[in-house]
């Protein structure tokens, strides 16, 4: 069982440890939560959802600082050192007791591709945990619309190309079903509010005022 206290002290941690991966880890988890509402998905799974995109990155509180926040490109050992997060946050989450298959797989497999050309376990299309399909769009699609030392452009432009990248991933990368959905809400105009006023130009909002991600904290199920 993982206490309430302890997700949200995992979360200061995370923005704690690099400000670029909470402002990430923010709009990762208002996407995902709006994604998985557009849906249908509620109650006790949107919480999980909720709390799994949150932790998704929770494995970068054990790499080191000089490689997390390095501006230039990564070398080979550096990026060898960044693709263990997954393991990482799926290591830490389950010795602290955590057993809820939702939020676990989601951490550990969000880097998973749908050919089998992911990581860390190299699992091929539907043995890809389904919310883990989800984040997997998700995190790309914010990596690429948001400012980063090598890119500054942000907004509807960098929305677009990122669409386009998404969409040529479609049943490569990613799972078609997750990337016509995704698509779907970005075009309805449901997650706009989200890229253009919450990117990392932005001042980082602390966790506990984010209102959806302290109802599924407080709402988890006894066990998780």
């Amino acid at each position: 069982m993982i206490d309430p206290d302890t997700i949200r002290g995992l979360l200061t941690a995370i923005e704690l440890k690099d400000a670029s991966t909470a402002a990430h880890t923010w709009r990762v988890t208002l996407y995902s939560r709006a994604l998985a509402e557009s849906l249908g998905i509620d109650g006790n799974r949107l919480r999980r959802i909720t709390v799994g995109a949150a932790l998704h990155d929770v494995g970068k509180i054990d790499i080191d600082d000089a490689v997390l926040r390095k501006a230039d490109r990564l070398n080979e050992d550096e990026f060898e050192a960044i693709r263990a997060h997954p393991v990482l946050g799926y290591d830490r989450l389950r010795s602290m007791g955590l057993g809820d298959t939702e939020i676990l797989g989601m951490v550990r497999s969000h880097h998973e591709k749908w050919d089998g050309c992911g990581y860390p376990d190299g699992l091929t299309g539907e043995a890809i945990p389904v919310a883990a399909r989800f984040l997997a769009v998700v995190d790309v699609f914010d990596a690429m619309t948001s400012v980063r030392p090598y890119r500054e452009e942000v907004g509807t432009p960098a929305a677009e190309r990122a669409l386009g990248v998404i969409r040529d991933g479609r049943g490569v990368s990613f799972c078609p079903v997750c990337v016509d959905a995704f698509e779907g809400l970005y075009r309805s105009g449901g997650v706009t509010w989200i890229l253009h006023y919450f990117n990392d130009g932005e001042q980082t909002v602390g966790f506990d005022s984010i209102e959806h991600l302290d109802e599924a904290i407080r709402g988890l199920a006894p066990g998780a």
